[in-house]
């Protein structure tokens, strides 16, 4: 038998593809604030080195098509010729051989449709939009646009106190967004060009672990203004509006109908991945500000929600998303069947269910499912099963989640919809019964599951917790007078409720169930919109500055995790999971960054970019 060997062209191939990863780190980085008509042209021409040459409308089509589309972003193009590239784009799309062609047209025409307004600004103004600019990745993806360079200094530095009040800046639960945010800022991370995006969690976490937020000071407040703004509820959108309203000189009183404040930080999130004391520090971080008073189990109705706007200045809803949503099963009223978010609920002041010796079933694929199984093996089952009808790939909760469950014992039950939910004769669950599912058409984003031609599965279970969304009590404050559309609360893009003068609204009950970040964002919003309404444009001073950036480090380095207790401990008890970073990795990890508001576009502004 002859010898083989590697031949030059698979050498080739194995070079480009080293090349091809580089590129694909470049794509992924694609800075927030770029020109869509760029970025669509480059798209072109990367798609254009694809082709094989056989069909002459990919080879030859978009070559044409890219000249057509560089003449737009130069700002050479009129009304007409937008006309022609939809007409090349669609005749490459409905005539090209195989997906290098056709998947390009038809990415490029509905980037064109999405970015019309761009397109038209290029034509008809001759320059790009107003809101073209680069910005530095991690603030502008952070929705408080919290200044991560200036932290990451501080904690460099030493001053991990500066670095708390650098957060607080925009956000006043740096504890809680160092333990449970899900760290947007890192998405576009420039340093994944290099190596691997920073752990900007963990360097926060760094700092708030050697400086708890109740132990450093808060930044000066402004003088009294006599003016009384009224918050809706103690959650992360809530309190931060208190917070921020409070540094103006307002005056806040926040109604809140649970018995704690936290939302749901506390009556959402386990105490093993978010420990109720950590909470705890930002806000007696918060209450540390004089003029914030707190009335605790006071729920408002209509006819109290009118006394509120009546007495107050100004009001701010944010009440959240607390009530979880249910199924249409049979048997979904069973003994034993309950909402996941329910549980969540007890658990947030202190009454732990007893499930020793149960096998629980978990419905939904999302974070509280994860939180709701993991709950269920620290609670003492003997069994947990995550029942999902997608694929793992299509779950929404966070892949470190996720496999941090599967590593407790939970067991992970993808594609199968549940069909009834069997009951004994005293009317408790017995099992879920499901329908196995295939993936199918992409809709939404998403593969869509439909029936599999297989018999249906029965899943024994003597506790069956449905977590497949959350849903808003709308129905007080639309008697009110603010109106909803299905079920959230509406606002127009200054939060100010629709129809109402003096009344904001903003964070979960807005938007729908979202994340802690995006609610601190809508709170920090709020606080300024409210101070404008009251007739002021304050200004607050942290207390704080960014230390100067030093030159780069562009050594690739690893980047450095947050590691956990062993799952064979932590699954025995609700202590926090994860360890604390020492000062040698953070120091490594905060050298990884490239001081994006120095360097590049924060140079070209003339520093920090700032934010509304």
């Amino acid at each position: 038998m002859s010898r083989l060997s590697i031949s030059p062209q698979s050498a080739a191939d194995a070079k480009l593809e080293s090349y091809l990863l580089d590129f694909q780190r470049r794509v992924e980085t694609a800075p927030p604030g770029m020109c869509p008509v760029h970025l669509h042209l480059t798209m072109l021409e990367s798609s254009g080195a694809q082709t094989c040459g056989k069909c002459v409308p990919c080879r030859d089509g978009i070559p044409a098509l890219a000249q057509k589309v560089r003449c737009v972003a130069e700002c050479r193009a009129d009304a007409s010729d937008l006309d022609d590239i939809r007409a090349l784009a669609e005749m490459i799309r409905d005539t090209s051989d195989c997906a290098i062609g056709y998947n390009a047209a038809e990415a490029f025409l509905q980037g064109m449709d999405t970015f019309a307004d761009e397109y038209a600004s290029h034509v008809e103004r001759g320059c790009c939009g107003p809101r073209i600019e680069q910005k530095v990745p991690c603030e502008a993806l952070c929705p408080a646009h919290v200044n991560v360079p200036g932290y990451i200094a501080l904690v460099a530095e030493g001053d991990n106190a500066g670095a708390v009040n650098m957060v607080r800046k925009d956000n006043p639960f740096p504890t809680a967004c160092a333990l449970v945010c899900e760290h947007p800022c890192e998405i576009r991370c420039r340093r994944r060009i290099i190596d691997a995006p920073i752990n900007i969690r963990g360097i926060k976490k760094y700092a708030v672990d050697n400086a708890p937020c109740d132990t450093v000071p808060t930044p000066p407040q402004n003088v009294p203004t006599g003016k009384r703004v009224a918050v809706i509820g103690g959650g992360p959108g809530g309190m931060t509006c208190a917070y921020f309203s409070a540094l103006m000189g307002h005056s806040v009183t926040v109604f809140e109908g649970r018995k704690q404040l936290g939302g749901m930080m506390r009556y959402g999130i386990p105490a093993y991945r978010f420990p109720r004391e950590r909470l705890d520090e930002d806000i007696r971080g918060i209450l540390a500000l004089r003029d914030i008073e707190v009335e605790y189990e006071h729920p408002v109705d209509a006819a109290e929600m009118r006394r509120i706007a009546d007495e107050f200045d100004a009001v701010f809803v944010a009440i959240g998303a607390q009530v979880g949503k249910t199924l249409d099963l049979p048997g979904i009223d069973a003994q034993g069947v309950s909402s996941a978010v329910a549980m969540l609920e007890r658990i947030g002041d202190g009454d732990y269910p007893d499930y020793t010796g149960k096998r629980v079933a978990v419905i939904g694929g999302g974070n509280v499912a994860m939180d709701c199984a993991r709950t269920a093996v620290r609670c003492g089952a003997s069994e947990v099963s995550v029942v999902y009808r997608r694929r793992r790939e299509d779950m929404t909760a966070l892949e470190a989640e996720v496999e941090a469950a599967a590593n407790e014992g939970v067991e992970l039950m993808m594609l199968e919809a549940p069909l009834e939910i069997e009951v004994d004769a005293q009317g408790r669950c017995t099992a879920l019964v499901t329908q196995p599912q295939m993936i199918s058409l992409v809709r939404g984003g998403r593969p869509a599951p439909v029936n599999a031609n297989r018999p249906a599965n029965r899943i024994e279970a003597d506790v069956i917790l449905v977590a497949v969304g959350q849903d808003i009590v709308s129905a007080p404050f639309e008697e009110f007078g603010m109106t909803a559309n299905r079920g959230r609360l509406t606002a127009d893009e200054f939060l100010v409720a629709t129809g109402l003068e003096g009344v904001f609204v903003g964070g979960d009950c807005q938007t729908g169930p979202a994340t802690i970040i995006k609610a601190i964002g809508a709170g920090k919003v709020a606080a300024r919109n409210i101070d404008h309404y009251l007739g002021y444009n304050h200004t607050l001073d942290p207390g704080v500055t960014a230390p100067e950036a030093k030159p780069n480090d562009r050594r690739p380095t690893g980047r450095v995790n947050i590691a956990e207790r062993p799952a064979r401990e932590r699954k025995r008890d609700f202590e926090g999971v994860e360890l604390e970073i020492s000062r040698e990795e953070v120091l490594q990890e905060c050298g990884r960054c490239l001081r994006c508001d120095h360097f590049g576009c924060g140079t070209q502004k003339g520093g920090r970019i700032q934010y509304v």
